[in-house]
């Protein structure tokens, strides 16, 4: 097996590290990448307002989540759980003891390989591990590179590989960092983790997450869920606007409401029931017993209670999933957008699709029906929400 070491303080992570990152998979051939946050590194000292290392190790989670790689990238906190300082040469010593038998390749950019001689115990790392090295900018010194490369052959017999990334993104982390302090900076950072910063307020960012632009409202709502839930969100914001502007609703409202929708999406079934108890939501039987159904109550309050959402936004979050008796407009176009956005495939989607914008009715009622059936079809209970919702539009048709 053949194992990348991505280290760093991750300070925070951007998109030039996403960028190395894939590169490196793909030019070393790895099976796998562990990124690993740095507790104390050995070099500098921390910055005043650096965030706390659950902080940096959530950030680095969600990079390595939005690299859609899936279980080939992981995130460890193996130096975050360490006493004192950071020291790779420890680091690989422990790892070696994991995997006895890998081949392990450590990254590095240009500013690290270029001192990497003044290293705690530069040969014990260097004999566990080749390094991959890497400009980080357009300006790096590849003759620099290239002759430290030499130097730590014949010093150290090591194992060394220059990478050449097709595209490099020119940006520090000190830059960054002081960037965001001013309230720039967000687009040298993957959606997700801008959207991390916002919500727990970090680098100097005092957002009010009641007046959010729909960029920032985005960036939050993908910070909570995963990557490959992404395509789903988008493609229901994009058409509970379409079906908005087609049935008269305010699109906008449409829009945060499908950017909202699955925001809590991905939580336990514990935080599930924190949160509706936090919130006064009163919950049936099956809702204490089937988890799937929780998301749309909790992501609701979240919609209301974090980000300022009105009524009409929190009530179409709230019934998207299992409908009910006389929905708003709002409502049935969140409810069907949700259904058979542009991702879906299924038999009947596009029956579905036609009917959402001939006859919305006829849409949602086809839509619980589908619903119904295919609980049944897999044995499990039917919500009454969806059953009052179908005979409701039956009656009415």
């Amino acid at each position: 097996m053949k194992i990348g070491i991505y280290g760093g303080t991750f300070n925070p992570p951007h998109l030039g590290h996403m960028t190395a990152a894939r590169h490196a998979m793909e030019a070393l051939g790895l099976d796998e990448l562990l990124l690993i946050p740095t507790a104390l590194p050995p070099h500098k000292l921390l910055p005043d307002g650096t965030p706390a290392p659950e902080d940096r190790l959530a950030m680095t989670s969600i990079l390595a989540d939005n690299l859609l790689l899936g279980e080939k990238v992981r995130v460890s906190d193996l130096e975050l759980r360490r006493a004192g300082k950071s020291y790779s040469s420890d680091t690989i010593l422990e790892l070696r003891r994991e995997y006895p038998t890998a081949e392990f390749w450590f990254l590095m950019g240009s500013d690290m390989f270029l001192t990497l001689q003044q290293w705690h115990e530069p040969g014990q790392l260097l004999a566990q591990t080749g390094v991959a090295a890497f400009a980080r900018t357009q300006s790096d010194p590849v003759q620099a590179m290239e002759d430290q490369a030499s130097q730590l052959r014949k010093t150290y017999g090591a194992q060394i590989q220059l990478l050449h990334l097709p595209e490099v993104v020119e940006i520090s982390s000190t830059r960054l960092r002081a960037a965001l302090n001013q309230g720039k900076g967000r687009e040298f950072l993957c959606l997700p983790v801008w959207g991390y910063i916002l919500m727990h307020r970090l680098y100097g960012t005092h957002a009010d997450l009641t007046a959010l632009d729909d960029e920032d409202l985005r960036a939050c709502s993908y910070s909570m869920v995963k990557a490959k839930r992404l395509r789903h969100i988008r493609g229901t914001e994009e058409e509970a606007v379409r079906l908005a502007q087609r049935w008269g609703a305010d699109p906008e409202k449409a829009r945060r409401a499908g950017i909202l929708h699955d925001c809590t999406k991905y939580l336990d079934g514990k935080e599930q029931l924190q949160l509706c108890e936090k919130y006064g939501i009163v919950l049936d039987e099956l809702e204490r017993r089937a988890v799937k159904l929780l998301h749309a109550k909790t992501g609701a309050a979240i919609a209301r209670h974090v980000f300022g959402m009105p009524d009409d936004i929190y009530n179409a979050i709230y019934w998207h999933t299992t409908g009910k008796a006389d929905m708003t407009l709002l409502e049935k176009i969140l409810y069907t957008a949700d259904y058979m956005e542009p991702n879906r495939e299924f038999d009947g989607v596009e029956r579905l699709r036609e009917l959402a914008y001939t006859d919305l009715d006829a849409a949602v009622l086809l839509g619980c029906e589908m619903s119904i059936a295919d609980m049944e079809e897999r044995h499990q209970p039917v919500h009454h929400n969806t059953l009052e919702a179908r005979n409701w539009l039956r009656d009415r048709k």
